[in-house]
C-alpha cells in the first residue's frame, strides 16, 4: 500500500520506480521527475546525480527527512 519516492515496499525492484501514473522508470532520474511539483523544482538530467555536491545547501532538510524513514513508523 505504500508508494512514491520511498518506493512500494513490496520486495520487488522491478516496481519501485512506479510513477503516479501507474507506469515503471529505469533510472532514478526520470522516476524523480515525475514526482515534481512545481515547475520551479530543477529538472534532474539522467545521469550522473550527484546529489550532495548538487543540493549541498539541502543536506539539513535531506537528513531530517530520511530521520523520519529511519524512525518508529517505518520499523
Amino acid at each position: 500500500q505504500v508508494r512514491g519516492l520511498c518506493g512500494t515496499y513490496s520486495w520487488n525492484q522491478g516496481d519501485e520506480f512506479t510513477t503516479p501514473a501507474g507506469d515503471v522508470e529505469s533510472n532514478v532520474s526520470a522516476f524523480a521527475n515525475t514526482y515534481r511539483v512545481s515547475s520551479d523544482c530543477t529538472v534532474l538530467d539522467p545521469f550522473p546525480l550527484e546529489p550532495c555536491g548538487d543540493f549541498a545547501g539541502r543536506r539539513e532538510l535531506a537528513e531530517a527527512s530520511c530521520a523520519i524513514l529511519h524512525g518508529p513508523a517505518f520499523q
